[in-house]
């Protein structure tokens, strides 16, 4: 069960034995720096350790999730970065181009990737959706959301069989 704050009921998520790794973009620097300390807090919070990375832009993502996830080092991953759209067809290219990829290396690793990626139409959106702490901030929310699949993801590999 969750709470309004689609967090599990019983409050924080404990993760003291996850290593999630950060995948942050370096395009839109000061968005994506509000989003990644986002989701450190998050990180820092659920007591779980953290590794940094950091790439060009979002189109480089999910081949970096995919060489962090094969390293064995990490049981999630967050991506972060910003696309914002501009007066070409470049913004659907990179920001479809993106998630797929993202959705594929989830899918083939079984390793969860929380999308700290933000599409949006200006700045402003950007903004909106990096808020400092107690804002609304997507870097904090792909945090939670990939610490509390790597629980799941850990809790089903040790259940047997006949409790499923």
């Amino acid at each position: 069960m969750a709470s309004a704050d689609n967090r599990p009921t019983g409050g924080q998520l404990d993760a003291g034995d996850l290593v999630i790794g950060v995948i942050s973009t370096r395009w839109n620097t000061e968005i994506v720096e509000r989003l990644t300390l986002g989701a450190w807090r998050a990180i820092e919070q659920a007591g779980a350790t953290r590794r940094d990375i950091t790439v060009p832009g979002a189109f480089e993502l999910p081949f970096a999730a995919r060489a962090v996830i094969e390293s064995g080092t990490v049981d999630a991953v967050v991506v972060i970065g910003a696309v914002i759209r501009g007066e070409t067809t470049h913004y659907e290219l990179v920001a479809d181009g993106c998630a797929r990829g993202i959705m594929d290396v989830q899918l083939t690793s079984g390793v969860p990737i929380g999308m700290g990626v933000l599409t949006v139409e200006d700045r402003a959106q950007a903004l909106a959706r990096s808020q400092p702490a107690d804002g609304h901030n997507v870097g904090e929310d792909a945090t939670h959301a990939a610490i509390e699949m790597a629980i799941l993801t850990r809790q089903e590999a040790s259940s047997p069989q006949g409790e499923r």
